[in-house]
């Protein structure tokens, strides 16, 4: 069986199995360069692009960003098993954002998620940047003492190919090099400030690489020529593979997630992360449920890859592929009270439930995931502007609000969690 509107679910926009974890020795910092801000991007009306599109709206002013220089040292990065992120939504408001990061940093969570869409920083031409919102926000996130997971893709039009139809989130570009030249500029330009990248998202839909066939190996071209540009920048920065929806959709509208790593991994994939990203997302059944038990219960969708446990299934690919000396960082997680939307209510969950589960998934993998475990980032603080119409308020941890601050149980929950 597979359900109506499957393959869109989860696209939400959102190293050593025997050993110690590596650690990413700190590097000395440096501010941005100095240089004049590059006029707007032309789309710069345009939501932000981290998880799926919300409503379009013109930016607030803000104040070209200062010279101050941002903290010079930042603490080592080992890569404890799990470690704790959240996605966060800072690119439009810096008064939200400052908001947003105090409460990650007084939930205990030391990782915040970030689009940070290649077409918003380079979107009016090939070489003409525009860094204001991104060097504000990796400066607040920086003096707040958290790390950075910056979400990269979303390709601008300038670099894009000829879509080939159908609900076209973004698409690989015509030429990966450009993406390349990208990925170098922003590692290059916040080296030792970003910790980490995702290289792209859900490459295994159809409508997330530009309308064709999904097709592991084109993806492996495109993380292969991120991964060295990151690298030959940020020798010390992590590069995570891009996180797959969880479908069992086959071509031409999706490719299995299993299938997708083991076709990635066939291609030499290995060789251009540092830690294999992963959509976990929680559907109607508890975390501590094994995929066999959710395979076989209808009610709980019948098939492994509605059992937040199904990263087992990918950890056990990793092993026959011999990539076990490599962790898999978890990019979404989470459990939606959602009502309204038929795609995603029939697996909604309380709130009282949404709070159990989330801490009951980070007490699973601490006691069953280490050491192969690394970063699990959950979705979302919510957007202030998000309503009840949009299927991402369901799963946020937070009410969309400013000034006043609201919580759901499970931020309460999440807080209050030993980590």
């Amino acid at each position: 069986m597979v359900l109506a509107g499957l393959i869109g679910l989860l696209a939400l926009a959102a190293c050593s199995p025997d050993g110690p974890a590596s650690t990413v020795q700190p590097t000395v910092l440096r501010p941005p360069t100095n240089t004049p801000a590059a006029p707007p991007p032309t789309n710069a009306t345009e939501r932000p692009t981290t998880g799926t599109p919300g409503p379009t709206r013109k930016p607030t002013k803000t104040p070209t960003p200062t010279a101050t220089p941002l903290p010079t040292t930042v603490a080592s990065l080992p890569l404890r098993s799990p470690e704790y992120g959240i996605q966060a939504f800072l690119w439009w408001r810096p008064e939200v954002a400052d908001r947003d990061l105090n409460l990650i940093k007084e939930m205990g969570f030391s990782w915040v998620k970030q689009g940070m869409a290649w077409r918003d920083i380079e979107g009016a031409g090939k070489g003409v940047f525009d860094w204001s919102r991104a060097d504000r926000i990796v400066r607040q996130v920086a003096e707040k003492g958290l790390k950075l997971l910056a979400r990269i893709d979303h390709e601008p039009p300038w670099a894009r190919r000829a879509y080939a139809g159908g609900d076209v989130v973004q698409g690989p570009p015509q030429n990966l090099q450009d993406f390349g030249d990208f990925c170098f500029a922003i590692a290059d330009r916040y080296r030792g400030y970003i910790q980490a990248y995702q290289v792209w998202n859900e490459p295994n839909l159809s409508r997330e690489w530009g309308g064709q066939p999904p097709n592991a190996a084109e993806y492996v071209q495109l993380l292969k020529v991120c991964y060295e540009n990151i690298k030959r920048a940020d020798p010390n920065a992590l590069v995570i593979s891009a996180g797959l929806a969880p479908t069992g959709t086959d071509l031409p509208v999706a490719v299995p997630d299993d299938r997708y790593v083991r076709e990635m991994l066939d291609a030499g994939a290995a060789r251009y992360f540092d830690l294999l990203g992963f959509n976990a997302p929680g559907y109607a059944a508890p975390p501590w449920v094994s995929p066999d038990e959710v395979a076989a219960n209808p009610q709980w969708g019948g098939h492994r890859f509605f059992a937040f446990r199904h990263v087992e299934d990918i950890r056990q690919i990793m092993v026959e592929k011999g990539v076990g000396d490599k962790q898999i960082a978890i990019l979404e997680m989470g459990w939606t009270t959602d009502p309204i939307h038929p795609n995603y209510s029939w697996f909604r969950v309380t709130e009282e439930q949404q709070a159990e589960y989330l801490v009951k998934a980070y007490e699973w993998a601490r006691q069953h995931w280490a050491p192969w475990i690394g970063l699990m980032s959950m979705i979302y603080i919510a957007d202030p502007d998000w309503t009840e119409e949009y299927e991402q308020y369901w799963w946020a941890i937070t009410l969309p609000s400013y000034p006043v601050t609201r919580t759901r149980p499970a931020y309460e929950a999440l807080k209050a969690m030993p980590k």
